[in-house]
């Protein structure tokens, strides 16, 4: 039986921060989330969703006087502009005014909603000023450069009303010597329009499409019903994939509302599939961070089509920069491909792509692929022993966060992640008979490590913990890397100055003590790496107040980029990375070959289960079961048409499993 954490996680966040925190968002029997908009309770979020060919960044909400707040940025990938760089999608926002205007028996509608709702679809059902009842549902095409807004109105007396819906069309056409392409058409129809006479109960529907094209190609004729029933499939299958069950629902929705984040922002672009981060900036693009690092690793889990074909795709494209003088892999392949950013210098990027690439790899557990990408992991390998230093650590220009915060000339980030991809192409090496160099790459390993505790080990404001580079006096988050690498030499002072008041905030993890700066992904790396060092009760009260915030807060329902840069936009990555913290932190998977991987559950003392169902990696579907039976810890995995795997977790041991 499942218990809700919102009324517990207010008092903690009474006991933590002095003052309760209130939670708009409740979770619904249908595994939505919604809002009930209370009388006189004015505000307004934002949320990104995405299909293969647009994105749509909405704002919605209650104004002062109860009214309905819905406008639109849309975002068109593959509409390149000029210059075509990596902001170069085509955007047009909308504020309302092309909506069209309905009157009832003459009187102008104006909608008071009563309830939003959230499922990779906004939901709004709103009364109105007059005897209909308005419900609309937003969405963007699954495969079409489309928006789609679906518009129920209905007669909610006992009297025939007369209805009359005004729509003019609007066409927006950009001038042709601003685009890749030449010029753009900018859409706005709507499907039906007139006069009504509705009977009680009886309702009309209508559909405003927003779409974009080139002007080669003809105008398409969308069906708002079968445009929301691919959204709904798309949806309905990655809940039903990679699903986490436990004690606590709402870090079950959380981790389910992520996945559609995750796998919805991947474009259909002439360079193949790309997955990008989105938040109006980042489109038919990839980052060495945000796709090979934080993402790719992650889809083979969850075994959506489209996401590990656009991980597969990401590597052939950083493959494409290998070049004999070791000159460094750009950090960003955009315009769908055609073109490169490179404007940080080397961020580590060659250590972010040799981890990724080896840890997808092994995880997806095709060797065919995994041959494929051999070489792009040696290169990287091989460019990172060039730039060590004679102290025995790794040189980069930046980290990844591109000069926003000082990194040295050598950077805990970048090293913490070199040593991860030695570990991984190692396992790798093994899987592909290459046991010399699993061998070599290993002892590389060990000997960064060392390095590593001697160039950063150090005290920072008290804390026996990490400095970030050299000459670093300030405690900064991503002291929690090598935990999440696997380093654990310093983990319980690292653990204490992470959670400590110098970085925790309401907000999270702040990235440099005395900041007011956050950015999600080192907090949810921070999760990730306290399971992963065994910090499980010190970790899950926090971990518990940020779902609840992310997902029944004030700017839901998930993980965000950073602030005060882009206003929290919900960058696509992050859910990704915070999938990570369930799959190989609670749960302490970590590949080590194709059909192979370690198995370390963190199950919270409170707990009496946890399981996480239809994991799809290791050319395998199978199911976690992690249950307490007395003092013991039982692990159980099932997979079809192979015996169940059954065993007695050992404290802060590893279990090995092969599923074959």
């Amino acid at each position: 039986m499942k218990y809700i954490y919102s009324a517990s996680l207010l008092f903690l966040s009474l006991l933590m921060f002095g003052q309760s925190r209130h939670l708009l968002w409740d979770i619904s029997p249908d595994e939505s989330i919604r809002w009930n908009v209370e009388k006189a309770q004015a505000h307004s979020d934002h949320i990104e969703m995405s299909g293969l060919n647009v994105s749509a960044i909405l704002t919605y909400g209650v104004d002062e006087s109860g009214q309905l707040i819905n406008t639109k940025s849309l975002i068109f990938p593959m509409l390149r502009t000029v210059p075509n760089n990596t902001h170069a999608s085509l955007h047009q926002d909308f504020d309302g005014e092309e909506q069209p205007i309905i009157h009832v028996d003459g009187v102008r509608v104006k909608e008071f909603p009563v309830t939003f709702n959230l499922k990779g679809i906004l939901n709004i059902a709103s009364r109105t000023n007059t005897g209909i009842s308005i419900e609309r549902s937003i969405f963007p095409s699954r495969d079409k450069t489309a928006c789609i807004e679906r518009i129920i109105i209905q007669n909610t007396t006992r009297e025939s009303c007369n209805v009359s819906v005004n729509f003019t069309p609007a066409t927006i056409r950009t001038p042709a010597e601003k685009g890749v392409y030449g010029e753009y058409i900018i859409s706005v129809n709507l499907t039906h329009q007139g006069s009504f006479r509705l009977l009680p109960a009886e309702t009309i529907e209508l559909g405003l499409i927003y779409s974009g094209r080139k002007t080669c190609d003809q105008p398409y004729n969308f069906s708002p019903g079968y445009e929301l029933g691919k959204r709904e499939k798309f949806i309905r299958e990655l809940f039903e994939s990679l699903i986490l069950d436990t004690p606590n629902d709402t870090l079950d929705q959380a981790f389910a509302f992520a996945k559609i984040r995750a796998a919805e922002s991947i474009y259909d672009t002439k360079g193949g599939l790309m997955h990008g981060p989105g938040g109006g900036a980042y489109y038919a693009a990839i980052w060495a961070n945000d796709q090979a690092e934080y993402v790719n690793p992650f889809f083979p889990f969850l075994g959506n089509l489209e996401g590990n074909e656009s991980a597969i795709n990401s590597f052939r494209h950083f493959a494409r920069y290998m070049n004999p003088d070791f000159k460094p892999i750009p950090s960003s392949i955009i315009a769908e491909g055609v073109d490169f950013w490179n404007g940080a210098g080397d961020r580590g990027d060659q250590a972010m792509i040799a981890y990724g690439a080896s840890r997808f790899s092994l995880a997806y557990g095709h060797r065919e692929i995994a041959t494929e990408f051999w070489p792009l992991i040696r290169w990287c390998l091989k460019y990172l022993e060039i730039k060590k230093s004679e102290e025995g650590v790794i040189a980069s220009d930046s980290d990844e966060l591109e000069g926003r915060f000082p990194a040295g000339d050598y950077n805990l980030s970048t090293n913490a992640l070199t040593y991860a991809a030695y570990r991984s192409a190692s396992q790798l090496a093994v899987e592909l008979g290459k046991p010399d160099t699993a061998e070599l790459y290993l002892k590389k390993a060990a000997e960064l490590k060392r390095a590593i505790e001697h160039y950063f080990g150090a005290t920072v404001q008290g804390f026996n913990t990490y400095r970030y580079y050299a000459g670093n006096d300030k405690l900064r988050s991503w002291i929690c890397i090598p935990l999440t690498m696997g380093i654990y030499d310093r983990k319980q002072a690292t653990t204490e100055a992470l959670l400590s008041p110098y970085l925790w905030t309401e907000n999270g993890i702040l990235t440099e003590a005395g900041s007011e700066t956050f950015w999600d992904r080192s907090t949810l790396y921070a999760f990730r790496g306290l399971f992963n060092s065994g910090a499980t009760e010190r970790v899950m009260p926090y971990l518990s107040y940020y779902v609840a915030k992310r997902l029944l807060g004030d700017h839901v329902p998930y993980p965000v980029e950073a602030w005060p840069e882009g206003n929290q936009r919900q960058l696509s990555a992050e859910s990704g990375l915070f999938c990570r913290v369930i799959t190989e932190g609670l749960f302490g998977i970590n590949p080590l070959g194709f059909n192979q991987f370690e198995l370390l559950p963190r199950l919270p003392d409170d707990w009496n289960f946890m399981t996480l169902k239809n994991v799809k990696a290791f050319n395998h579907n199978f199911d976690i079961e992690v249950s307490r039976k007395g003092s013991e810890i039982v692990v159980k995995i099932h997979s079809p048409g192979i015996p169940d795997f059954e065993r007695i977790l050992e404290k802060d041991t590893p279990l090995q499993v092969e599923i074959r």
